[in-house]
């Protein structure tokens, strides 16, 4: 079998060349990124959409979508990073440990749509409580969120680094999109199974990568007698045989000190870590860990790449 080409369109963004680094060593593939000054050539572009088997588009909306068209007339596979697509109910929703049948669903797909860094510690966390009856779909669910600054892209990441030099030694994180409705939360709902939309407060922290996202769960929303050990149970169930998400004991998430849940704990890997923190009063909090440039967007693309063509799901992938 030839191998197989993969085209990133969209390489010079800070999501592309990070697939562009977990992808360079790689002999089981062949890879094409244009030059940088001809990175915006729309002849070029589609020529190279042509002329591969994949193309993963690292691009803004609109631009996704006229990409997308030119893969659709040349027969090319696709895996989108924008958010042009992720409730598309014609695109196949690029989370693998999402249900049972969702890697089969990608390796069979033709266009995938990868997760929003958000999305993804929330659907993994409140998506199988809903399926087994711990949580109603008519729970209001609040998130609060903390990303490393790349995750809004050259812009933020100049305005952190370049820009505002004293925002490298803010001693809190910054809330942002407060009044607004964040692009993520569409995706959130459906793909969480919530009936409404959730109360999404993000913020971001003077780090380039890494990602935490708390989901408290009042205990007016919880089955009564329900506790953390039945959540833990649910998920450690789920997730027993997925390679990237880690369920730690609720032992040692009671056994947190300073400073706690480090939101770069799982940064340089495409893992995601879910804790489960009991309270007397009967409340419970779902913590997850994520790499915001991994499981949260570039990770996740290449472990879609490599189902979509049939090659190892964790190969150039670290956990």
């Amino acid at each position: 079998m030839p191998t197989q080409k993969v085209y990133i369109d969209g390489s010079a963004g800070t999501t592309g060349l990070r697939i562009q680094h977990q992808l360079s060593p790689r002999e089981d593939i062949e890879l094409n990124v244009l030059a940088y000054e001809d990175r915006r050539d729309p002849e070029k572009r589609r020529a190279a959409t042509a002329k591969a088997d994949l193309t993963i588009l690292c691009l803004p909306d609109d631009a996704a979508l006229e990409a997308s068209a030119w893969a659709h007339e040349e027969n090319t596979k696709v895996v989108d990073a924008s958010t042009a697509h992720r409730v598309n109910d014609e695109w196949t929703f690029g989370l693998p440990e999402m249900t049972p049948d969702q890697r089969q669903k990608i390796s069979n797909a033709q266009n995938v749509s990868n997760p929003g860094c958000y999305p993804t510690g929330l659907i993994l966390s409140i998506r199988p409580l809903i399926e087994n009856g711990l949580l109603s779909k008519n729970a209001p669910i609040t998130i609060h969120a903390l990303s490393g600054y790349t995750g809004g892209g050259k812009k933020l990441i100049k305005k952190w680094e370049a820009e505002r030099p004293d925002l490298a030694n803010l001693p809190f994180e910054s809330p942002y999109a407060l009044h607004t409705q964040h692009k993520h939360v569409p995706e959130m709902k459906k793909y969480a199974g919530l009936s409404y939309e959730p109360q999404f407060m993000p913020s971001v922290g003077p780090f380039p990568t890494g990602m935490r996202l708390e989901i408290p769960l009042h205990k007016s929303v919880l089955p009564e007698n329900v506790s953390a050990n039945d959540i833990w149970e649910v998920l450690d169930s789920r997730y027993a045989d997925e390679q990237f998400v880690k369920i730690n004991p609720v032992e040692e998430s009671l056994a947190y000190a300073d400073p706690a849940f480090d939101p770069r704990a799982a940064n340089d890997t495409n893992r995601i870590d879910l804790s489960i923190i009991p309270n007397p009063l009967g409340h419970i909090l779902i913590v997850a860990q994520l790499d915001n440039l991994g499981k949260g967007a570039s990770g996740a693309a290449v472990q879609n790449m490599n189902l979509m063509l049939g090659l190892p799901e964790n190969a150039g992938l670290s956990v």
